[in-house]
């Protein structure tokens, strides 16, 4: 694995939450892999388990971990080609990842989308960067259309409750919210659960339809009730408008999960990326309750950093890697 912003970057994906499982059972069986080499963590933007997690899973390894808060650490970064920077920005976005190369043997970084330009959010203007520049692999810790680490932390928690011979029913429905989110979540894991083997169905009310290039052929369901019939599986997650780029648009209906609507489910799990905004998105009683596997969930983003760094280092000792 030369970079880890996608699915696609992943050649086997069973083999790899084969590879996380096996970490989880004994996380410590590879500290010296990384010696030697250094790994930077580089936040755009706000983290808990992503931050922590992606430490932890870096020094199991051995690594070395270099962490910058950019947004409040570093100089302004500008990010447009060809800007005068005669304003408050102090340093170019490519300046910066050229000195990063020179300390960094892995560079991983979270960049939200702005959720201001359609255009550039889907271009992954800020990623693309890292991408371009960069001489070394590239992690994605959340971007602006894609959460590759917490999507495959989402296939690890699968796969460890369900042990029955036929698919789960695992559903993805839209939930309230304050303030327009961005799409990452919801786009990451339909894009990932249509490689695992599920049935994969998405409940959001009528203008909350993701982006088709993630949700390709999926079910969509515009009646949460409807969708979560004999569900076995169901992650919680609010999103914004993409036809009406980061727009709410209005919902009708109560669309918070609660303990009555998991009555008509398979007695499902209930998952939830985190952070999650109590009795808005869902209940305290879901949330504390017996069906919930979120703090499975979130401990598993150690394990799912883990399998990438591990991967990540292979193809750097490789005679083909990059470093």
């Amino acid at each position: 694995m030369k970079k880890f912003t996608a699915v696609s970057d992943v050649e086997n994906l069973q083999e790899i939450i084969k590879k996380a499982l096996e970490i989880k059972a004994n996380p410590l069986s590879e500290t010296e892999k990384g010696k030697g080499k250094t790994i930077g963590l580089v936040f755009l933007n706000s983290s808990l388990r992503t931050r922590l997690s992606s430490q932890i899973a870096a020094q199991n390894l051995g690594l070395n971990v270099l962490t910058l808060n950019a947004a409040q650490e570093a100089w302004n970064l500008e990010f447009a080609d060809g800007a005068v920077m005669n304003g408050d920005t102090v340093e170019h976005i490519k300046d910066a990842i050229e000195v990063l190369n020179q300390y960094c043997d892995i560079i991983a970084v979270r960049c939200f989308a702005g959720m201001k330009s359609k255009e550039d959010d889907v271009n992954e203007s800020i990623l693309s960067q890292f991408e371009k520049h960069a001489k070394v692999p590239v992690i994605s810790l959340e971007s602006a259309t894609r959460h590759p680490l917490q999507s495959l932390a989402d296939c690890i928690t699968i796969t460890e409750n369900w042990k029955k011979d036929h698919k789960p029913k695992v559903v993805l429905t839209w939930a309230p919210h304050i303030k327009p989110i961005a799409h990452a979540v919801g786009n990451s894991f339909a894009e990932w659960m249509q490689e695992m083997d599920v049935e994969l169905v998405i409940a959001n009310p009528e203008g909350y339809d993701l982006d088709p290039a993630f949700t390709k052929d999926t079910k969509v369901i515009h009646d949460q009730d409807e969708a979560l019939k004999d569900a076995d599986f169901i992650y919680v997650k609010n999103w914004s408008s993409f036809d009406d780029y980061a727009a709410m648009p209005e919902v009708k209906g109560d669309w918070m999960l609660t303990n009555e609507k998991l009555e008509s489910t398979n007695n499902a799990k209930v998952m939830h990326c985190l952070p999650v905004r109590r009795n808005v998105e869902l209940s305290d009683e879901v949330m504390d309750g017996e069906n919930s596997i979120i703090y499975q969930q979130a401990k598993n983003r150690i394990f799912s950093a883990q399998a990438v760094f591990s991967e990540i280092l292979d193809s750097i000792y490789s005679p083909e890697g990059t470093i």
